[in-house]
């Protein structure tokens, strides 16, 4: 397994060109953060994790986790690398600074998330969760609860989770049946079984704060009755300190395909017989609401999984692509074999992979700064338009990347020919880390129809066609920019035009037949994110020919950007036009089939 390379030009020019990094360290709040600091601390985030958390990546991976009598051991490396991840305080660098957090945008968190994913997806699983449970407290827990939790979870000292899943209760979640009993004392007490609770014990840090949605006694059935509480491993006493033992039990962590060393958790809530002390958030009955907030968090986060390990894949094959020999290059001396980069299809694999990786680092990075707008931007109009734009483009985030990331995992693996499918080579691991992404925080059949059921009409389909007439748009400067980007210009287009006509086509049968807007929304999503990934590579690409013309930079590198936005419009955007069929068959054959026929 090669080193891993922390992509920071990449991650720059994106920043710079998609983000507008600069605009964002405008907003309020954001003011003593500008785009040299940044810089600074990317420098710093690089050598951290390729230092300390790259190389606990292997070592996760056949070590694992197990559990004993309720106690989950990770591997001791995991151990080392999170106590200087707490000493160097980069759980703090985007949270608020009134509980000792560093105030920088959420962009920033993003791609830090990145970069620890990339190094470490199994180690990073817990560092990203506990910012989403940041998240929800800090928009819903009131101060008292804030002052208690907040600090330590900001300082990763302590560390935070999501309880929703439960054995009868997966996607599903307004069948769960945890029970949340109120005590005098304001405190409630917490009876029940959670599964699938990733991070939900170890003993990495002092304490976890577990954030679980339970039912209230009489309340509605459904999601309507359903509340968020804390409930911390330890009890916290007045003055901060830690108290007895909370009363819930790990009973087992899952033997998983991929991410070993990241303990996925059984839950057990009161088996003592008192019950786990918990802390309401917020009002009762708002639960998913809150715990949403998490989710989407948690969804931007799990889609740059699948931007991470397209990059870790890219990496080794394309480290392996030049030191692999094998075959005679066409035209090449006789009985000379050739690095297996000079061969076609391997060059046409790994610009493949490139393309792709490219791609989902604009779209996340731009969702991450548009949430930056919808939080900090002055005027109101500014602020709502930003929230609908993220609102649109976070399932396509999560679903697409992921979904795209497990793609290029498995080239990764055919980079390898038959050596990437033996585990000393390392890119197997990927594969197998990679394939939980598209399960996780909902389903990305689950997100196509949260995209066409939900995001597809707000404001009245003014959300999505804002954006495609800002893609149509866009046609002005790729045709300003010459004869280099004419083919661009044209895959961009042809794209743009079958995006319009699915659209259109599920406005107006998902009306009369919510099955057939349903049946093709997998394939539309996949136009969609096709589709923006090719409009952002444009830009990005127009960004380094300014660069390039302007004689900044580095050449070659900026001329790479160049050719893959071109690759992918002519090779990979037409996937857009071709799934136009799939999205308005309709839901006919689906249904033709008896539910027991289809094994027959």
């Amino acid at each position: 397994m090669s080193d891993y390379r922390p992509p920071l030009d990449d991650i720059r020019l994106v920043l710079a060109e998609i983000s507008d990094l600069a605009a964002v360290c405008d907003l309020p709040g954001y003011q003593h953060v500008d785009p040299e600091t940044v810089d600074g601390v990317l420098d710093e985030l690089g050598r951290f994790v390729a230092e300390v958390v790259a190389p606990v990546n292997r070592i996760g991976d056949e070590e694992g986790c197990t559990v004993d009598d309720g106690v989950v051991t990770v591997p001791e490396a995991f151990g080392e690398a999170w106590d200087r991840f707490v000493e160097a305080g980069w759980g703090a660098i985007s949270q608020d600074p009134d509980y000792g957090g560093g105030g920088f945008p959420g962009a920033v968190q993003t791609v830090m998330t990145e970069l620890l994913a990339t190094a470490s997806r199994a180690w990073s699983m817990g560092p990203m969760l506990t910012v989403g449970a940041l998240d929800a407290l800090h928009t819903f827990a009131d101060e008292g609860l804030k002052e208690t939790y907040l600090p330590k979870m900001v300082s990763a000292v302590w560390s935070g989770t999501m309880n929703l899943t439960e054995p009868q209760a997966g996607s599903d979640v307004g069948a769960l049946t945890t029970k949340a009993v109120p005590q005098d004392d304001g405190t409630y007490r917490i009876f029940g079984t959670k599964i699938f609770i990733t991070f939900g014990e170890h003993e990495l840090t002092e304490n976890i704060i577990q954030l679980v949605l339970a039912r209230t006694p009489d309340s509605p059935p459904g999601t309507k009755g359903i509340s968020l509480f804390i409930v911390p491993k330890y009890l916290v006493g007045d003055d901060g300190s830690l108290g007895e033992r909370n009363d819930y039990k790990c009973l087992s962590v899952e033997h998983k395909l991929g991410l070993h060393a990241s303990p996925t958790c059984v839950l057990s809530y009161g088996d003592a017989g008192d019950g786990a002390v918990g802390y309401l958030i917020g009002e009762e009955h708002q639960g998913m609401r809150y715990m949403f907030k998490m989710m989407n968090n948690a969804r931007l986060g799990v889609g740059v999984e699948g931007l991470a390990v397209s990059e870790r894949a890219l990496q080794q094959a394309a480290d392996y692509a030049v030191e692999r020999r094998q075959g005679r290059a066409i035209g090449g001396p006789a009985g000379e074999q050739a690095a297996i980069v000079e061969h076609a299809d391997v060059r046409r694999m790994l610009l493949t992979m490139r393309a792709y990786t490219d791609a989902m680092r604009c779209l996340l990075y731009l969702n991450a700064a548009t949430l930056d707008v919808a939080a900090r931007h002055p005027d109101a109009e500014a602020r709502q338009a930003a929230a609908d734009r993220a609102e649109l483009l976070t399932p396509i985030s999560k679903a697409w990347c992921t979904d795209v990331g497990v793609e290029m995992a498995s080239l990764g693996i055919q980079v390898h020919g038959g050596y990437g499918y033996i585990e000393e080579t390392g890119a197997a691991q990927h594969w197998r880390d990679s394939r939980i992404s598209p399960i996780y925080e909902g389903t990305n059949g689950i997100q196509a129809m949260d995209l066409v059921g939900r995001k597809l009409p707000m404001r009245e389909g003014g959300v999505m066609a804002d954006l495609l007439a800002e893609v149509g748009r866009f046609d002005a400067e790729l045709a300003a920019a010459g004869d280099g980007f004419a083919s661009i210009r044209s895959g961009l287009a042809d794209a743009l035009a079958a995006m319009e006509e699915a659209t259109s086509w599920l406005v107006a049968n998902g009306l009369a037949d919510p099955n057939d807007a349903m049946a093709g929304s997998t394939p539309y999503l996949r136009m969609f994110g096709q589709l923006v990934g090719g409009w952002l590579l444009a830009r990005l690409a127009l960004g380094a020919q300014r660069r390039l013309d302007a004689g900044e930079g580095d050449a070659e590198f900026l001329a790479t950007k160049v050719v893959a936005a071109r690759f992918y419009a002519e090779q990979l955007l037409p996937v857009v036009r071709a799934q136009l069929g799939s999205v308005t068959a309709g839901k006919g054959d689906l249904f033709a089939v008896p539910a027991g026929s289809f094994s027959a």
